[in-house]
């Protein structure tokens, strides 16, 4: 969450920006590629650790509950930082100035 959270969108479309070295918006690209890869590889993880440990051994449902919490809070966090990077990074033409 704060890898993908820490690139900034205009940053993903041009190598304009006054940063050493070429190949910023490579870079960029990269790590958020591999900030969302952490975040699926975390909820196939949790899935596999329900499968494997409530689902096949045919547990009955307040144990199973543990492991389809486990899956729903991974999806949660995946989806709130996929909301929270998008809503940070739109236009200004939607903001309020509340500065006093």
């Amino acid at each position: 969450m704060l890898v993908i959270n820490s690139i900034d969108k205009p940053r993903l479309s041009g190598d304009t920006f006054a940063y050493s070295g070429d190949g910023v918006a490579w870079k960029a690209r990269v790590v958020l590629f591999m900030g969302f890869a952490a975040m699926a590889g975390g909820l196939a993880g949790s899935v596999t650790v329900m499968v494997l440990k409530y689902v096949v051994p045919e547990a009955g449902f307040p144990t199973l509950w543990m492991g389809v919490a486990n899956v729903m809070a991974n999806a949660l966090v995946m989806i709130s930082s996929a909301v929270l990077w998008v809503s940070q990074n739109m236009e200004d033409d939607y903001t309020y100035n509340l500065a006093l």
